[in-house]
């Protein structure tokens, strides 16, 4: 089987799937209290958004040590998150099973981006 030329940042799996992330994060801190809009909603959401934001950039960059190195800032997000997702299951905010769905999706994106930079090297 024949693998599909990447060509864009867009064709990249870990993209896709952060992009993924960024959605499932959306709708889940739609249910945390108005109260945290300014603390956990917008920390959950913008290190989710980071993710795909960082792989994009560092794709755009052409030089493989920036690109690793924007890898690296997504990955740093991406636990950054989980660390807010766990926070606010500790809190009550959230339900087991919407938190291991998310934290799911983290670890497989984290290996995703270890793989990737590591085949950068």
């Amino acid at each position: 089987m024949r693998q599909q030329a990447i060509v864009s940042y867009k064709d990249l799996l870990v993209w896709q799937k952060s992009m993924d992330l960024v959605e499932m994060v959306y709708r889940l801190t739609e249910e945390l209290p108005a109260s945290e809009r300014w603390g956990l909603t917008s920390q959950m959401r913008k290190a989710a958004v980071s993710v795909p934001s960082n792989i994009a950039e560092g794709y755009g960059r052409k030089a493989t040590g920036e690109y690793r190195h924007h890898l690296s800032i997504g990955r740093a997000s991406l636990l950054e998150l989980e660390t807010q997702v766990i926070l606010s299951q500790r809190l009550g905010y959230f339900r087991q099973g919407e938190v291991d769905a998310v934290l799911n999706q983290v670890q497989d994106i984290s290996k995703m981006l270890s793989s990737l930079v590591s085949k950068l090297r």
